[in-house]
């Protein structure tokens, strides 16, 4: 299988935020968000042709080691997320040892090797994280179902690559497979908005999905750079408290930015 990078860091999004964590970015993808932060995970996929064993060989390797020097200077801000109580763990607890894995892409979902390595990461004790559009369905060992369904936002323009354009806004509403993972798995579902007007393509969502329970979704602004997230947070994040949602704050773009390997 493709794999784009894998690396050790603090998980940026979700419940789970500021989790020391594994991760593993496989590359390729069935949707062409306009604003993908991992191009090089979707628009042009590239990596390694890594096997199942190799890939966990490689988790095992960063797991005995200590986290890359650019990742300490962030302490104050993990810090800073357990007082304003963003750090949302489980009973099993998360910071222990082995450390937590984060499958992510691109869509994992489009590889077969998906449920091996899964499958051998719970048999290692580990807390299994997949992010997925929720396009896709398979049956996976995962205990926490991180799904980002794909408002009209995400569309990208036919100025680009009509193709995709058309590709993209056929394949990215699949709320069947969404029901399936919140039936099967705990989950959180994320939505990135752009504009306020998002919000209510969110309400209508979950109007048209009632099995999702509300409680769950995450709002995260879309930016590439902590500016961009400054800028919409200081709207968004007063809608979320206003309308029941979590704000996600998308951490990993404030504090690396763009940057491979976070």
């Amino acid at each position: 299988m493709l794999i784009a990078e894998i690396f050790r860091s603090w998980q940026g999004e979700g419940r789970l935020a500021g989790a020391e964590s594994l991760f593993v970015r496989l590359s390729g993808c069935n949707l062409r968000c306009r604003f993908c932060d991992t191009p090089y995970a979707s628009w042009s996929p590239e990596g390694e042709d890594l096997s199942v064993d190799e890939v966990l060989g490689r988790l095992a390797a960063l797991d005995g080691s200590e986290p890359r020097a650019q990742v300490k200077l962030h302490e104050s801000l993990r810090r800073r997320l357990r007082s304003d109580r963003l750090l949302r763990f489980d009973p099993a607890g998360h910071l222990a040892r082995p450390l937590p894995v984060v499958i992510t892409g691109g869509e994992p979902f489009l590889w077969g090797e998906l449920s091996a390595i899964c499958e051998q990461l719970r048999q290692q004790g580990r807390h299994i994280t997949i992010e997925t559009s929720g396009t896709i369905y398979a049956p996976v060992a995962c205990d926490l179902m991180s799904i980002s369904p794909k408002l009209s936002n995400s569309t990208p323009s036919p100025e680009g690559d009509p193709r995709w354009t058309w590709r993209h806004e056929t394949t990215r509403h699949a709320p069947d497979v969404v029901r399936r993972f919140a039936a099967e798995y705990d989950y959180q579902i994320k939505f990135v908005i752009d504009q306020p007007a998002d919000v209510d393509e969110v309400e209508a969502y979950l109007e048209a999905t009632p099995e999702i329970d509300r409680r769950r979704v995450w709002l995260m602004p879309q930016g590439a750079n902590a500016d961009d997230l400054a800028e919409k947070a200081a709207w968004l994040e007063p809608l979320c408290h206003q309308r029941g949602f979590e704000y996600c704050p998308r951490w990993q773009v404030a504090w690396f930015s763009a940057q491979r390997g976070w």
